[in-house]
This record gives structure tokens, sequence and C-alpha cells, in this order.
């Protein structure tokens, strides 16, 4: 058998969802518009938070940071694929294949545990509201930021160093809308087995250890709302929590579907719809989750309008 490293192919191919060029044409004409609203959305958030002075607190300091993700998460895998879906010629270069798929895993492990510090930052907030200033003190942010990035890159450069030990004999061609994991360990012609178990483990530890930190806190927080008496007090609570546990669901939802399942059991349809979901919709979705049930968000851009408002006419 002819073994040739994977540093030695210069480009794959990437096939995407549809032949069909009128289908791809309604697709670059919907991804386009989708890419827009995240940018737009995500950059609208993080430059709100940065404005309003009342907003300059650990839940919209951990969201300004989920903002920055989503955004850099979208600008990572959306061009390419709009690329793709204007092109007959759907190559990538080894390089941007790899550097693609570092970042998306880099990413998507950091936001894992981004919504986890999310999660403790409400157990805090509605289980332990006299200490909450002190407890979620400004050290305690940056570090669990800092801590989410860490394992994040931790994450990503197991993968990446696991996955070019691979050989490849025959085809480049990538049954898939970016370069992920599952579609290019199933074009290695060597046994993939030993490196499928070490990017298991690690992928589910991250979601695992993460989805326990997030239950543990929600456990803790159902049962404080349970104890308040008022039912404004209740709603309130609940108010507060549910943008968050909606965001959640999506994201653990799509990412155990997808990663969390023998590379034997990978499809190749429902895989790649899946892939869009979480690499195009889902940032789309956060920013619109996290600020039109919001009212504080809301009032921050009435706030930071009428501030444009009255400079202006001071001028």
């Amino acid at each position: 058998m002819d073994k040739r490293n994977i540093t030695l192919l210069s480009d794959f191919i990437l096939i995407g969802l549809t032949d069909s060029e009128d289908i791809q044409l309604v697709l670059f004409t919907l991804f386009l518009l989708m890419h827009l609203i995240t940018v737009l959305g995500n950059v609208g958030m993080i430059l709100i938070i940065c404005l309003d002075s009342k907003l300059h607190t650990p839940m919209y300091f951990f969201l300004s940071h989920l903002s920055f993700l989503d955004l850099i998460y979208s600008s990572v895998i959306t061009p390419k694929t709009l690329d793709n879906l204007l092109t007959s010629i759907k190559t990538i270069s080894y390089l941007n294949c790899f550097t693609q798929m570092y970042f998306f895993v880099f990413l998507g492990a950091t936001e894992c545990f981004f919504l986890s510090s999310m999660a403790y930052d409400h157990y805090v907030a509605i289980c332990s509201p006299l200490h909450y200033p002190v407890v979620m003190s400004i050290r305690r942010c940056c570090s669990l930021v800092f801590g989410s990035y860490l394992i994040g890159f931790t994450d990503s450069f197991v993968n990446v160093f696991c996955m070019n030990k691979l050989h490849f004999c025959d085809s480049n061609v990538i049954y898939h809308v970016f370069c992920d994991t599952s579609p290019i360990l199933s074009l290695s012609c060597t046994d993939t087995d030993d490196i499928e178990i070490m990017i298991f483990i690690v992928a589910g530890c991250t979601i695992v250890v993460s989805l326990i930190t997030i239950s543990m806190c929600y456990v803790s927080i159902l049962s404080s709302i349970l104890k308040i008496t008022s039912t404004s007090g209740k709603s309130k609570a609940f108010y507060t929590c549910a943008s968050h546990l909606l965001g959640v669901t999506i994201f653990y939802g799509t990412m155990i579907f997808t990663y969390l399942k023998p590379n034997k059991s990978y499809s190749l349809g429902k895989d790649r719809v899946a892939s869009v979901f979480y690499t195009i919709v889902i940032p789309m979705l956060n920013p619109l989750i996290y600020s039109l049930r919001n009212k504080e968000v809301k009032n921050a851009v009435s706030r930071v309008i009428q501030k444009r408002k009255v400079s202006k006419q001071l001028k």
C-alpha cells in the first residue's frame, strides 16, 4: 500500500451540500444573509456592552466574549462555504484545511466552557446574591475566560496533532461543508482506531465536564427558585436563566448529535446538515437569543442612541 503523509497533499476537495446549481444559488443567498446577520448581531452586541457602563457586569463580560467567539466561529467557516457555492473549483489547501479545523475545534471547546462560566455566574447571582460582587470579581471573571481559552487551545492542539499523523492513499475528496474531523478520518487508508479514541476522549471530556458543571449549577438554581415565596421573584429568576438555557440546549444538542458517536456511524447527509446548523445558524441565533428578550440590552441600546443624539446636538 502506497502511504503518503498528509503533509505531501497539496489540497483537498470540499463537496459541500449539493451539486445542483439552482439549489447552490438559493443556499448562497440564505447563508450570506445569515452571515451578515451574524456579523452585525455579534459586533452590535460587543459594541453595546462596551459603550454602556451599566452592562459592565460579569454576565455581560462573558456575553461579549461569547459574541466574539461566534463572530470568529462564523468567519472561519462561512466565507469558504459561500465561495464553494459560487465556484466550480471547490479545493482547499492542506494548510487552510487544517487551520480551519484547528480554529473550529478551538472555538467550539472554548464556547463549551464559556457557557459553563455563564451558568456559574447565574448560580452565584441567584443562590448567593449578597456574595456576588466578591465571588464574581474581575479577577475571577478573567480567570474563567482565560481558562476557557486555554482548554480550547489544548483540545484543538491534541486534535490537530492526532490528525496530522494520518496517511492517505487514494482520495482527497471531503464529503462535507468544511474540514471537520469525521470526514477527514474517513479518507485515511491507515488504521484510525487509536486516533478516534483519543479525539473521542478529549471531545467527550470537554462536553461532559462542561455539561456536568452547567447541570449542577442549574440544579442548585432550581432548588433556590423553589424556595422563593413571591411569584414575581420566581418569574425574575426564571427570566434571568431562560436565554442561557435555550442557548445551551441548542448548542449542546447539536454537538452531542454530531460528535459523541463512533466514526462508523457517521452519516454524510445528516451530519452535513447538522454542521450547517452549528457553524452558520447558531452563531446567528446567539445574539438574538440574548438580546431580543433582554430588557437590559434593549435599554442599553436606547441609552447609547440617546447619547449619540445628545452629542450631535452639542456639536
